[in-house]
């Protein structure tokens, strides 16, 4: 090659680096300009507690003497908004807590590691603090069961009843092998976040559509409320607190067998159909989840996907108020 050509050869990759650093600025400086103005706008419903030092949001309302306390599901943005077509359901006939782990929602981020005895005793205290009557119905969605059956554990005295919609049983995560959060923490994720590449696709209808398509795509949801569920996703997808979570799954679900004994109250299993698309191991691990109960009731849900409340919020509902009038 002549000495003309390498000349050229090298402005040219010059030229390409100059660009691609100025691309990068540009999508950071999006990412920061984006990020800030959510956090602006981004308003708690509930109130928010200092626990452990960082603040937690909780969201009551309803009315009764037994108060239903709602654990999100891993991922779950925003619970508030998540639940809404549950606890619409329930306020009539009960008192309902949907919490926010550190995170999650309008909760902070947290340098705690987030295994499940910790996040168990931070929802015991959020809920002392907050000044929450027991007897609590504990109400969990997906890998929430781990901390809310730990939760009834440590604290069985305040419990009622626990109702899993379509909860992971501790033996089904103690063997899930197949766990994103090398994926999800890892380099091209993180650099999709920061840069804003990740914001830039949520700004398409289609893609947000796509990522709530096992949420019903969220059709029970209000318009206000759908805006607060994609800041919520753009605020805090991919946060160390969540990536934690999934890390300390297994071994979260360990400490929670390493306790096992029948739960002297009622376990409501509803499990999803998946319109048809079942996981044999997820029926199979459904179905024993009957050892962790003296009176354990399992409900097949047909017609939905994972988030069985935002399809079939009044079958839902209507076992969860069976657990609170017992």
């Amino acid at each position: 090659m002549s000495k003309k050509w390498r000349k050229r050869l090298v402005k040219f990759l010059i030229v390409d680096l100059s660009l691609i650093i100025i691309l990068l600025g540009c999508g950071l400086i999006y990412q920061q300009v984006g990020a800030s103005k959510d956090e602006k706008s981004f308003t708690p419903p509930g109130k928010l507690y200092e626990i452990h030092g960082n603040k937690m949001h909780l969201y009551t309302g309803g009315e009764g003497d037994v108060t239903v306390v709602l654990a999100s599901g891993w991922g779950t943005a925003n619970p508030y908004v998540d639940y809404y077509p549950l606890y619409e359901k329930l306020a009539p006939n009960a008192k309902f807590a949907v919490y926010d782990r550190f995170g999650y929602g309008y909760s902070d981020k947290t340098d705690k590691k987030r295994d499940v005895d910790t996040v168990a005793d931070e929802l015991h205290e959020l809920l002392q603090v907050s000044g929450q009557k027991p007897p609590y119905v504990l109400v969990a969605h997906s890998l929430g069961s781990l901390e809310t059956i730990r939760f009834a554990q440590k604290y069985p005295d305040l419990v009622k009843g626990i109702v899993m919609i379509d909860g992971g049983s501790p033996e089904y995560y103690e063997n899930d092998l197949d766990n994103p959060a090398d994926t999800i923490g890892g380099f091209g994720n993180q650099f999709r976040i920061k840069t804003g590449l990740f914001r830039l696709t949520m700004q398409s209808q289609q893609v947000v559509d796509a990522s709530n398509a096992n949420r019903n795509e969220l059709k029970l949801i209000p318009a206000d409320l759908k805006k607060a569920d994609k800041t919520a996703l753009l605020l805090n997808y991919g946060n160390s607190d969540t990536i934690d979570e999934l890390r300390e799954a297994n071994a979260n679900a360990n400490t929670v067998i390493a306790n096992k004994k029948p739960l002297p109250f009622p376990l409501t299993i509803l499990t999803a159909d998946y319109f048809g698309k079942t996981e044999p191991d997820w029926v199979k691990t459904q179905a024993e989840f009957k050892s962790w109960s003296t009176q354990f009731k399992q409900v097949n849900v047909k017609d939905t996907d994972h988030y069985i409340h935002q399809y079939h919020p009044d079958i839902v509902a209507d076992e969860i108020l069976e657990v609170v009038k017992k």
